[in-house]
């Protein structure tokens, strides 16, 4: 059993903790109708209602809001035995609307576009059962299909964005200025991709472009996550429709994972004894709803750091490479300014001690400046001066 750490091992940071703080990453949910994707997302509303701990946020009808699967704040709970436990979260937005034509404003296209434009990756939901009592639009299953029939609409918009740079870039580039030449050769590569009929983030770019490409707010240059949505007795022998899915998706450079949408509703009723005996049974390991929020997060290259104390174990969210201030700042804007230093010491090595104190006396406790880049499960202290 892990011994109790001491109150005094980390700071306090109750009077530090304030709104802004409590961002989420966004993902917009998609799909074509009859996929299962409103199945889905009542689960994930469902399982976010209950999971949700944190302060500050209203849930509106249409939104859900899950916590990432992390073990180590269980650990981390049973030995500081907290006041307050706070995973990461990500916030899931039902996103509905999509008809053909949607990138000329038919049926609700331009406000379905508009809200994949607010997100920072989407969850295409896609259809791969077979059940002849549920019609599917196109009268048949077919996932690759259904994903190029989404997808078109998203090209054509970029197309549409980028051919209006395009415009302005030739008219600045009377002035002789030899950047918009090469802006313009930039934006006419990326229109021939699109016209290609291929997303934005698939293509070869350098990390110079890349930046380049997402100044430019496309729709397909946000990361993509396939969920191949299957039936009940599909679990564990899988259809052929979910290879096509997997092949397509890869081809794109996007994220694919299986889920029975139907499981995940009834998984969203149970207690958490009743679901860990249902996964059990089903033989899945874990959850489609954990697969997702885990597969997300690591899309979009995100880690979490974190803290802990009597008063409060949290995991925050960064993105992979931020240094020590910038963390800082997760918690709030004062520890940023004032970073004095870090005071790191690394999950596992905490565990191996068994609590704080006996890391602190072994020199285990590491002291690092504002270049150090923080790494997935830091257990950090700030210093700071205002």
């Amino acid at each position: 059993m892990l011994k109790k750490a001491a109150e005094d091992d980390i700071i306090d940071l109750k009077n530090f903790l304030c709104e802004e703080n409590f961002l989420f990453m966004k993902l917009g949910v998609i799909g074509l109708p009859n996929v299962g994707k409103s199945t889905l997302f009542n689960a994930i509303t469902k399982a976010g209602a209950q999971a949700a701990n944190y302060p500050f946020c209203t849930i509106e009808p249409n939104v859900g809001i899950v916590n990432v699967p992390d073990h180590r704040l269980e650990v981390l709970n049973d030995m500081y035995h907290p006041k307050s436990l706070v995973p990461a979260t990500i916030k899931f937005v039902d996103i509905a609307g999509l008809v053909r034509g949607a990138y000329r404003g038919e049926g609700l296209g331009n406000k379905f576009l508009a809200h994949i434009r607010e997100v920072d990756a989407i969850v295409h939901v896609v259809r791969c059962f077979e059940d002849e009592n549920i019609v599917h639009v196109d009268g048949s299953v077919d996932p690759v299909r259904d994903m190029e029939t989404i997808n078109i609409e998203l090209i054509f918009a970029d197309l549409d964005t980028i051919e209006r740079r395009i415009d302005r870039a030739k008219k600045n580039s009377k002035s002789g200025d030899k950047k918009f030449l090469s802006e313009i050769a930039f934006l006419e590569r990326i229109k021939q991709h699109l016209e290609d009929g291929k997303p934005v983030r698939s293509m070869e770019l350098t990390d110079d472009e890349r930046i380049a490409a997402d100044e430019l707010f496309l729709l397909t240059t946000k990361p993509v996550i396939y969920v191949a949505n299957i039936s009940e007795n599909e679990i564990g022998n899988e259809p052929p429709t979910v290879g096509r899915l997997y092949e397509q998706a890869a081809k794109e450079g996007a994220g694919a994972l299986t889920i029975c949408a139907k499981v995940e509703e009834e998984l969203s009723e149970l207690s958490d004894d009743e679901k860990a005996s249902f996964i059990e049974e089903l033989g899945i390991g874990q959850s489609g709803l954990d697969k997702l929020v885990q597969e997300s997060y690591s899309l979009l290259g995100l880690i979490s750091f974190l803290t802990a104390g009597t008063d409060e174990v949290r995991a925050w969210t960064i993105t992979k490479g931020t240094k020590a201030p910038g963390a800082a700042g997760k918690i709030h804007t004062d520890f940023e300014r004032g970073f004095i230093r870090a005071e790191v010491v690394p999950y596992d090595t905490l565990i191996e001690q068994g609590n704080m104190l006996s890391c602190k006396e072994k020199g285990l406790v590491r002291s690092e400046g504002k270049e150090y880049v923080v790494q997935d499960g830091d257990i950090i202290v700030f210093r700071f001066n205002v």
